[in-house]
């Protein structure tokens, strides 16, 4: 495969040929020279991976790798010139490797980038070789970016593309005129001078954007280890910078010219060697260019590297913070290195002694920065009441905390263990906290800077805590920064969120709360009761009141409940929103769980506080709500219902058989009566009106505010044995994913069941035939049954998730609430989440003579949740016990079996 473009210049130009090139001719038409190349490569390559097995470095495997490639090149290089017998072409070219292969970080299957410079008039003489050696070093087995430049062409595209820029950074000579490539080198050099302060800008912009499309935070838990924030290209950029800004690349000189401080250097050099290690097993073991550390290789990474877990983290949570604090440190290095270099020192000594001013002897806030003096300097390193001092003058001059004193009091605080939390200290960090404004920001400092957890020890333990499961994006201390940060956004939501956000009085434990609510995790013991104690700790800490400290505790222990209820539970049931009301007690600690509840799930990342999840949390608080404040708005439940009714008989008046219509009425659920638009009921009750004993009728709408398709199927319920399990068999086998259903008995045998999905094969609205489509196919599995399991089909990811899960599967768990509800039984499961698992749980639960009333399907971490509202033929709730215990049993062997062999059987 060759793909040659041309890049830059004029018509009138030289040309400037760059190919990307993977060599393909069979090894029967190979010149000696490549044939020989190849077994090289090969046989070299298993000696490079036995040392890497058998421990060697990161850097001297790369650096061995390098040395391999190079005496591959040369070799093909001499043959090349030997065949072509100019033996005065090399004082026209040189070779020069750029980018990992000129720095000498070549992983095992890495490009290979080759420039072939030469000069000016040598165009012709040199273009016979540059095909020759493209063609040879491809069919050799390497991936290889090779361009024809001359030095003013290279340098030219250089300033003109950043990314041509950095690899010529790299740039080595391997071979040909060392004369020549010292004049690029000097040209290189010369211009990169004069346009410093443009190309610092540059190559940041070009990272930031690279960061953005992989991940704009450290702890993305499925990272590209070379391009994520905190990866390999962040310690590159710390080198694109220093050649840029100081004419130096390599981490000890710019350490020695002062621009790199020691410590730092020193942990670029450890994370350094911890992922490039990491980047070549990946390799190796793929057989090919990997980068992307998924959750599949996480789990094997952390065997490979001999972790073992310990109480409350398993192995790969273990190695996966490990990773997380090396691209942490990495991260906060490279991003003071740039902050110092984009600010010139003759101009930076100037403006500070012209434009700046001294705060109480202590701080000196200057044009871009502000920072301790000498005596501050002592101060901030031993009282956490100054670093607080610090941080509320940062952020009332918007400045940023120079970088002498960053690393002061980042030492400080890692070296010393205990912090007096005097009155002052206490006091300035409820301030802090108390306050939306940046709130987010200045507590990402403080952890940054390893003071959060002198304030609250929970911290410490939280630091790159990784919570492996598919549901989680982030690392379990940056999701509880971003929790605060979801709610401090609500200030201006126009919704709910925001109308509660504003009304709660005490924000600073809601503040608290949400800086602490997952603190309990990665202990052995379930991370709300953990979180309760650490609660209680906190609060003794910061020595609030008995009513605050009650409050905090409160919140931590019942973080999940709301969310819990909502998703899983009838949230029209009035034992619900009686239990929601009575746990929580106030309407203002409610209205706080609920703020803490949308701001939790927004967390979790982009997207996961739908529009349908947010409904559902807003409904559930609502009613609770009426119960705690005894809104005369909200009449009992019985006269609400009794008033839609009358509502619904006085608008059916008009439509035909009233008998008919105040049966139905009257037996419509009162979830249906309380929230379902009345049109829209009308509307249903209207095609079901004139249906036949034998008939089915089936419709769809889409829903844009929840991304949905409601599905609705009327009919009569003795149409077909298990309706229930037939129609979710259709909707799973056509790639839907079910989010609730309803399953409604009206009068005169009447069914009505209604399903929420999200298809799968459609972004947004499904087309006018995929609709009907499903509809002919949910009217047909009824009019037509067969015993048959319906056929899934798989989804084009949906082996590799699984792989991935089933390193750690988290148990089969089958539960019965006989608790929650007086009419139903209320079966709860968690499994795997697979195709075809809910037909399986279904047609199980139809087998057992039960009815189902109502299903929510939902997602806890890497599990499916199924919750069945269930009764038995004869419309009552279940109450035989041996009976109970003996479906949980045969649910439980069932599903165990599915997730094993992959059958609906």
């Amino acid at each position: 495969m060759l793909r040659a473009g041309r890049i830059g210049g004029q018509a009138s130009e030289a040309p400037i040929w760059f190919f990307a090139y993977r060599g393909t001719m069979p090894a029967t038409n190979l010149r000696p020279a490549v044939l020989a190349a190849r077994e090289r490569l090969h046989h070299e390559r298993d000696q490079v991976r036995s040392l890497h097995a058998a421990g060697e470095s990161g850097l001297q495997v790369n650096q061995r790798l390098t040395a391999l490639i190079d005496g591959v090149v040369l070799d093909l290089y001499q043959a090349a010139l030997q065949d072509l017998g100019d033996a005065e072409l090399p004082s026209v070219l040189a070779l020069v490797p750029h980018g990992g292969y000129g720095r000498g970080h070549v992983a095992p299957f890495s490009d290979v980038d080759l420039m072939l410079l030469y000069a000016e008039d040598a165009e012709r003489r040199v273009q016979p070789l540059a095909a020759r050696l493209m063609q040879d070093i491809c069919d050799s087995g390497l991936t290889l970016g090779q361009s024809l430049r001359t030095p003013s062409d290279a340098c030219r595209m250089a300033f003109e593309d950043v990314t041509v820029f950095t690899s010529l950074v790299e740039a080595r000579c391997l071979a040909g005129s060392e004369r020549l490539f010292a004049r690029f080198q000097e040209r290189f050099s010369g211009e990169t001078r004069r346009r410093q302060r443009g190309l610092v800008g540059m190559i940041e912009a070009s990272r930031q954007e690279e960061r953005n499309r992989y991940g704009e935070t450290v702890f993305l838990l499925t990272p590209h280890i070379k391009r994520s924030y905190g990866g390999l290209r962040d310690m590159q950029l710390v080198r694109w910078i220093g050649f840029a800004r100081y004419g130096q690349r390599e981490l000890s000189a710019l350490q020695a010219l002062g621009a790199l401080e020691e410590e730092d250097r020193r942990q670029l050099t450890e994370a350094q060697e911890f992922l490039l290690r990491i980047r070549n097993e990946l390799h190796f073991h793929a057989g090919k260019s990997h980068d992307l550390l998924d959750r599949f290789q996480q789990v094997r990474l952390a065997d490979w590297y001999g972790c073992t877990g310990d109480e409350g983290l398993i192995p790969v949570e273990q190695f996966m913070r490990q990773y997380f604090l090396h691209t942490s440190n990495v991260r906060y290095a490279a991003s003071h290195f740039l902050a110092s270099a984009k600010t010139r020192v003759g101009l930076r000594t100037f403006l500070n002694a012209v434009s700046s001013h001294d705060v109480e002897g202590d701080f000196r806030v200057g044009p871009q920065t502000i920072g301790a003096t000498r005596r501050g300097m002592e101060k901030v390193a031993r009282d956490l009441s100054q670093v607080l001092r610090l941080m509320d003058l940062a952020n009332l001059y918007d400045k940023r905390i120079d970088h002498r004193t960053w690393s002061t009091i980042r030492q400080a605080m890692m070296q010393t263990s205990h912090f007096e939390l005097t009155p002052e200290v206490r006091q300035r960090f409820l301030s802090l906290i108390s306050q939306p404004g940046r709130l987010a920001a200045l507590l990402r400092r403080l952890h940054e800077l390893r003071v959060l957890e002198k304030i609250i020890p929970g911290f410490r333990h939280a630091r790159a805590l990784v919570q492996f499961n598919e549901y989680h994006k982030y690392t379990v201390d940056e999701h509880s920064l971003r929790a605060v940060e979801a709610a401090t956004e609500f200030l201006d939501h126009p919704g709910a969120p925001g109308e509660a956000y504003r009304r709660v009085k005490n924000k600073t434990m809601l503040h608290l709360a949400l800086l602490i609510h997952d603190l309990g995790k990665g202990y052995a013991e379930d991370h709300s009761e953990v979180g309760a104690r650490l609660a209680r700790e906190t609060a003794e800490l910061l020595q609030l009141s008995e009513d605050d400290s009650d409050l905090l505790q409160r919140l931590v222990h019942k973080h999940l409940l709301l969310s819990h209820l909502a998703q899983f539970r009838d949230i029209n049931d009035p034992g619900v929103i009686v239990d929601l009301a009575f746990q929580i007690g106030t309407p203002e600690a409610l209205r706080m769980l609920y703020v803490l509840t949308c701001a939790d799930v927004t967390a979790v990342g982009p997207g996961a506080l739908t529009q349908w999840k947010l409904e559902v949390f807003t409904q559930l608080y609502r009613h609770a709500m009426r119960q705690l404040t005894g809104d005369p708005l909200a009449e009992s439940s019985d006269e609400e219902q009794q008033r839609c009714r009358a509502a619904l008989r006085q608008k059916a008046r008009s439509r035909g058989d009233a008998a008919w219509w105040d049966r139905q009425i009257e037996a419509l659920p009162p979830s249906l009566l309380v929230n379902g638009p009345a049109r829209q009921i009308l509307e249903d009750l209207d095609r079901l009106q004139n249906l036949s004993r034998s008939d089915v009728i089936a419709s769809a709408r889409y829903l844009p505010a929840y991304r949905a398709v409601e599905y609705t199927v009327g009919t009569f319920e003795d149409i077909a044995p298990g309706i229930f399990h037939r129609l979710t068999g259709v909707l799973s086998s056509q790639r839907m994913d079910i989010l609730s259903a309803r399953i409604h008995t009206l009068a005169d045998g009447l069914v009505w069941d209604q399903f929420y999905v999200h298809d799968r094969d459609h972004e947004g609205p499904p087309d006018a035939e995929r609709l009907e489509d499903v509809k002919r196919r949910l009217v047909q599995a009824l009019k037509h049954p067969t015993s048959s399991p319906p056929k899934f089909a798989r989804f084009w990811n949906e082996d590799h998730s699984q792989r991935s899960t089933e390193l750690h599967r988290p148990p089969v768990q089958v539960r019965i609430d006989q608790n929650t509800s007086e009419r139903f039984t209320i079966i709860d499961v968690f499994a795997l989440d697979r195709t075809g698992l809910l037909y399986t749980i279904t047609r199980m639960l139809f087998e057992f003579g039960l009815s189902v009333h109502m299903a929510k399907i939902g997602t806890h971490l890497d599990q499916v949740v199924d919750v069945f509202y269930v009764t038995d033929q004869s419309g009552l709730k279940m109450t035989d016990e041996h009976r109970l215990q003996e479906i949980r049993e045969q649910l439980f062997q069932r599903i165990v079996e599915f997730e094993r062999h992959g059958i609906a059987s």
